[in-house]
């Protein structure tokens, strides 16, 4: 019995495996099938050598393994494909002084960097005008601030 894929030659078929990786890897950017990609297109080099579908096979996941294993840790690290810091992040810890009185009903205001923020308190307690208090967290448009502790 005959299949259709005989009648293709076999380096048609790893170049649509180095299509269909490099898709996936666009739309997922996971950096994973793109190594799968960079096997397929040695094995497509490797295809014009009449070599062996078997060996082939071989030598693709062989490289796949490999370059998953020892390169794709470092591509992660340098890419940093996690949370990127924002201007945001480095308001946290900062001291600001309150404009205007917050409390658990009442949505206070301050200034930080010439930008004027909505505050809320940390545990909604009341923050009176004029307390200076340190940036805890940032949600949303709103700072979570905890007043600071006047030593004197």
């Amino acid at each position: 019995m005959q299949s259709f894929l005989d009648d293709i030659p076999i380096q048609w078929i790893w170049a649509a495996l180095v299509i269909i990786f490099g898709l996936i890897e666009a739309f997922t950017f996971n950096l994973t099938t793109v190594w799968f990609g960079i096997a397929a297109l040695i094995v497509v080099l490797l295809s014009f050598f009449n070599i062996p579908v078997s060996i082939q096979v071989v030598v693709f996941f062989t490289v796949s393994a490999l370059l998953l294993i020892f390169t794709r840790p470092l591509a992660v690290k340098k890419i940093k494909n996690g949370k990127s810091k924002t201007n945001v992040d480095s308001l946290l810890g900062k001291n600001v002084l309150i404009l205007k009185k917050a409390d658990e009903f009442e949505t206070g205001e301050a200034k930080i960097n010439g930008l004027i923020w909505n505050v809320k308190s940390e545990n909604n307690v009341t923050i009176p005008e004029g307390t200076k208090c340190e940036i805890i967290r940032v949600e949303g448009v709103h700072l979570i601030v905890r007043p600071l502790e006047e030593t004197e």
